[in-house]
């Protein structure tokens, strides 16, 4: 037996089979945190590459390394778009990193947060304090432990951006991909306000693209989806979806974008203007899934 082939019998790896007909490995270089809740296992381990990893039922959530790419897509793409959020609402994101962003704009005045499992904040305030960055002791911060098709139900209040951080649509996520969900979603928003979602790879979670926007084409003046590439959720580009109670929002020109970046006065490490008018430039495979 060669010397590399006992190396990589020592190794332990995470394999991530989402997806039927193909899967992920990242290599455990040493975990911190493995743990059944009520509604999931929580896994936080150490990889070479990426960093921290936090897991649930080994189907990647957030990393270390490349988190700052779908959490700066998530945030300032709808922010920077309406131009005077002042009130956004979180569905999801327990671990405080949509929360680091979108308090990042000092024009935001609240920030809710709904989150369903109280045990992916606590572990992410102690295991993963890189991604919410004190986040959680912003006093314009409101967490909200709850389910949040529930919350979004029985809200009364208004939000500008409406953030849906949610796992994918499968166990505890699914609720939040329904048509009534969006419908509630649709009327907690001011009458300018955006929602945005994560659906997945378009390339291999097509249909759950294509739900959102079939449901966003009934509830908003304008409805579409754009797309950034994060290594960590393989295979192709990551599609988020998008709607508006504005026909206008969607086409800000990039002068307008590039004074409020400007006016933000923060440094980003995906997120540019120009990157931000591209990722509503799409393939031809995800415009075929438009319904």
């Amino acid at each position: 037996m060669s010397e590399t082939t006992k190396q990589d019998e020592k190794q332990v790896w995470v394999t991530e089979s989402l997806h039927d007909h193909y899967a992920q490995r990242l290599r455990v270089d040493e975990m911190l945190y493995d743990s059944e809740t009520e509604h999931q296992r929580l896994k936080v381990f150490q990889n070479g590459t990426f960093g921290r990893i936090l897991t649930l039922d080994d189907v990647v959530q957030t990393t270390e390394g490349d988190n700052f790419i779908y959490h700066e897509m998530l945030t300032h793409v709808p922010i920077l778009a309406h131009g005077s959020a002042k009130r956004v609402l979180i569905i999801g994101g327990g671990d405080g990193g949509m929360a680091r962003e979108a308090l990042r704009h000092r024009t935001v005045e609240h920030v809710t947060m709904v989150e369903i499992d109280a045990g992916v904040v606590d572990f992410s305030k102690e295991y993963l304090p890189m991604l919410s960055q004190g986040a959680f002791d912003d006093p314009r911060l409101n967490l909200v432990i709850n389910d949040g098709a529930l919350f979004m139900k029985e809200t009364t209040e208004k939000f500008d951006v409406i953030i849906v951080d949610s796992t994918d649509p499968i166990g505890p996520g699914e609720v939040l991909f329904t048509d009534t969900f969006y419908g509630h979603a649709a009327r907690a928003l001011t009458e300018d306000g955006i929602i945005v979602t994560q659906n997945g790879v378009p390339f291999m979670q097509g249909d759950e693209l294509t739900g959102t926007l079939r449901a966003f084409q009934a509830l908003f003046a304008d409805a579409s989806c754009y797309l950034a590439t994060i290594p960590t959720y393989a295979g192709g580009p990551m599609a988020f979806g998008w709607g508006s109670h504005s026909s206008t929002n969607r086409s800000v020109s990039l002068t307008d974008l590039e004074a409020r970046f400007a006016a933000a006065g923060f440094e980003t490490n995906y997120y540019t203007p120009e990157v931000h008018k591209a990722a509503f430039a799409l393939p031809g495979y995800v415009q075929k899934l438009f319904p």
